[in-house]
């Protein structure tokens, strides 16, 4: 196997000049100064500090709100199809699985773009309710749509690794439950959903981590008023141009990262326990 060692040198080669150096670079933004020069580059924490304002501490505790809140609705809503999926025949959840994940064939700026036109007031949805007499309703531009973009887009990371867990789970486990006196309830609690805490804290995080990092959806159906983290980094380089400042804020959205995987991690560690 050694001979073929040489091959991954392009690999490593490009992952240096496509992950390496950026995140270098961004490293390099956050720590330093606006307008240094690479000879007399000038470090500082005034960048990081700046995040602590009132304004851009709201701007976080407002992304922490909608991805908890989207969280929590993709688990409630996604759990028991996971759940119904998992009881199906191997054939039929490869259907349903596909079913699941057609939507994410379709790029997020697409989709994101078909909910416009389906909440706007001339849309489908405003159509259909002013035919039956409870419309037209102002759905754009609200909390609820931009729930329902992040909601929607997100959802199938939160079915597929309940599903994944679900089926890999040993169904003997829950006839000897029900052998044990246990009812249907008791079944679910103790057996089903203990052994699919792998697959469901796998969903959180991702999608957890997906919604408050998600900037294309805030912007397109909250009118460009919902200001995320997501949000706040692309203003900092687009808009603004403090590059310094938007690399800071990303390094704390690293971080913040790192840090739930971590505990994901500890968790399924702890669970495999």
């Amino acid at each position: 196997m050694k001979q073929f060692k040489r091959l991954i040198i392009p690999y490593f080669i490009w992952a240096i000049i496509i992950l390496v150096i950026p995140l270098f670079l961004i490293a390099l933004y956050a720590f330093t100064t606006e307008g240094n020069e690479v000879m007399t580059l000038s470090f500082t924490w005034g960048n990081f500090a700046k995040f602590l304002e009132a304004t851009y501490l709201n701007v976080i505790l407002k992304s922490f709100w909608l991805g908890l809140l989207t969280t929590f609705i993709c688990l409630v809503l996604g759990y028991p199809l996971a759940l119904i999926i998992a009881r199906c025949s191997e054939k039929m959840q490869g259907l349903l699985i596909m079913l699941v994940t057609i939507p994410m064939w379709i790029n997020m700026l697409l989709r994101t773009y078909a909910w416009m036109n389906l909440l706007s007031d001339n849309g489908i949805i405003n159509n259909l309710l002013a035919k039956i007499g409870l419309g037209p309703i102002n759905m754009m531009y609200t909390d609820f749509s931009v729930m329902l973009g992040l909601i929607c887009n997100f959802m199938p990371f939160m079915i597929i690794p309940i599903h994944t867990s679900l089926n890999k789970m040993d169904k003997s486990l829950i006839e000897a439950a029900y052998d044990l006196g246990a009812n249907r309830f008791q079944t679910f609690w103790k057996v089903i959903w203990k052994l699919s805490l792998p697959g469901v804290v796998n969903g959180i995080m991702m999608v957890f981590l997906l919604a408050i990092s998600s900037f294309v959806i805030p912007k397109l159906l909250g009118g460009g008023q919902y200001m995320l983290i997501g949000n706040l980094i692309e203003s900092q380089f687009i808009s603004v141009g403090d590059w310094n400042f938007g690399s800071a804020i990303s390094m704390i959205l690293a971080v913040i990262i790192l840090l739930s995987m971590s505990l994901m991690k500890r968790m399924d560690k702890e669970k495999g326990e």
